[in-house]
């Protein structure tokens, strides 16, 4: 028996090697561009150093008139936060160790200052999580516990979703109305705050703000844009998976994928079930995803917005390529005909209704998640694509600016922080040669702070 035991492990060895390599074969890994991984890091030191020069320590750097400026009466060092996971994934170390030291050392959150609930999250909350995810330095994760517990007050509403506006040393709050992505985008940061800690109450908050948001769906199972706080009632009932929804749906989909929660995946199937059949439609020949009422399914506008372009990254984690890749094809026409994506498009009437470009990473986000999931080297050539594009039109003696018009390229002063955090590192994960499992290893924020799948017990 010993002997025939052996010799079943040792042919079941040979026909697993034997279907890997079948398996290899048949699905080779995605060829690389480590040349423009290289220039894309280059340019990312690059705009570093400059904010370093022009900004450092502030919220954001204003390249035209080499200055700065803060979100608040006082800085919260919102680029570097935000920079911080990008340095890591391009093993940009001596400037990561840089912002954790001063983070340990110089920041201190206890501000009498009213801050956006959401924006916060997903930036300095978030950042200073991957901090500790990739460091497992308890004086950044005491940063960061510090920083959630700041937060919560926001949470203790009548329905459980976040107050607009939370006081960093009061704890007062104020702002009725939200939007849906303002209410419903927790689940990761305060997840992981959770995992961390071993105190449910953070998962516990956040989630109980998504559910809030899903148990008001209508009939037919939409959501409108956006609800007061204190009665639970619409306030735009619109529905659509773009700006001001967005996030709400990304993190029911992303936090199933990362905490395996059951439930979050019951309400991402059900949400996209209902989207799938009240949304989409197809208008000389390319997918769309329209704005309809929430009641009716009538779709109502025929407008998107550059945010929406995130969407065919999160029907990729859900499988669903078909649709990911028809949308993708959408929205990368609609960058070829100005060389940039403008900030409102009508597909309806094939017209801009807003021409700026913030230096957006959603489509460059979703190119590299088809390119992952599809080894197809067309992805790979649309970042190529894409990150020309910036370089011609964007990349300026200071950093990079905004587009005030995608049609004359006229500037503006901004350099928003997502630069750094996500537009970059998009691109860069796309062509480097050593991130082949990225995507089975982590689960990328709504900001694109990494979080490692292993790094807690599931």
């Amino acid at each position: 028996m010993k002997e025939n035991y052996i010799f079943s492990k040792s042919f079941l060895k040979k026909i697993f090697l034997l279907t890997l390599m079948g398996l290899l074969i048949c699905n080779p890994a995605p060829a690389q561009n480590p040349a423009m991984a290289e220039k894309v890091k280059a340019e990312f030191v690059r705009v570093w150093d400059d904010y370093k020069t022009y900004a450092w320590p502030h919220d954001v750097l204003k390249p035209v008139s080499r200055s700065y400026s803060d979100w608040y009466e006082h800085s919260l060092h919102i680029s570097p936060i935000d920079a911080y996971s990008t340095m890591k994934v391009m093993h940009l170390e001596e400037q990561a160790a840089e912002i954790e030291k001063y983070v340990k050392e110089e920041v201190d959150f206890d501000k009498d200052i009213f801050v956006k609930t959401f924006e916060v999250n997903i930036r300095i909350l978030g950042g200073l999580l991957t901090m500790f995810d990739f460091t497992n330095d308890t004086a950044l994760l005491a940063k960061a516990i510090d920083f959630g517990n700041r937060m919560l007050p926001a949470f203790d509403s009548p329905t459980g979703i976040p107050y607009y506006w939370v006081n960093l040393k009061t704890g007062a709050v104020k702002g009725d109305e939200v939007n849906v992505a303002e209410a419903g985008s927790y689940l990761i940061e305060m997840g992981m705050l959770s995992r961390y800690t071993g105190n449910p109450l953070y998962y516990q908050k956040a989630k109980g703000a998504s559910m809030a948001i899903f148990s008001r769906r209508s009939s037919i199972g939409l959501i409108g844009e956006r609800i007061n706080i204190g009665s639970g009632q619409w306030t735009d009932e619109r529905s659509h998976i773009g700006c001001c929804i967005d996030s709400y749906y990304e993190y029911l989909c992303k936090g199933w994928l990362l905490f395996g929660d059951e439930e979050l995946r019951e309400m991402w199937q059900q949400s996209l079930q209902v989207i799938d059949k009240h949304l989409t439609e197809k208008v000389n020949g390319r997918l769309w995803y329209g704005q309809a009422d929430m009641n009716s399914g009538e779709i109502i506008n025929r407008v998107v917005t550059l945010y929406d372009a995130y969407f065919p990254a999160v029907l990729a984690l859900s499988q669903k390529m078909n649709q990911a890749t028809d949308f993708q094809q959408s929205w990368f026409w609609l960058w070829n005909k100005n060389g940039l994506e403008p900030m409102v498009y009508d597909y309806g009437a094939d017209s801009i209704t807003h021409p700026s470009y913030d230096l957006n990473p959603e489509i460059a986000e979703s190119t590299y998640y088809l390119y992952y999931y599809t080894h197809d080297e067309k992805y790979l050539q649309m970042n190529v694509t894409i990150f020309e594009d910036l370089l011609k039109h964007c990349k300026y003696d200071v950093a990079y600016t905004s587009i005030a018009n995608v049609k004359t390229k006229e500037r503006t002063d901004e350099l928003p922080t997502f630069f750094f955090a996500e537009t970059l590192k998009y691109l860069y994960l796309t062509f480097s040669d050593e991130h082949d499992h990225f995507l089975d290893e982590y689960v990328l924020s709504t900001e694109a702070h990494p979080f490692k799948k292993t790094n807690f017990a599931r």
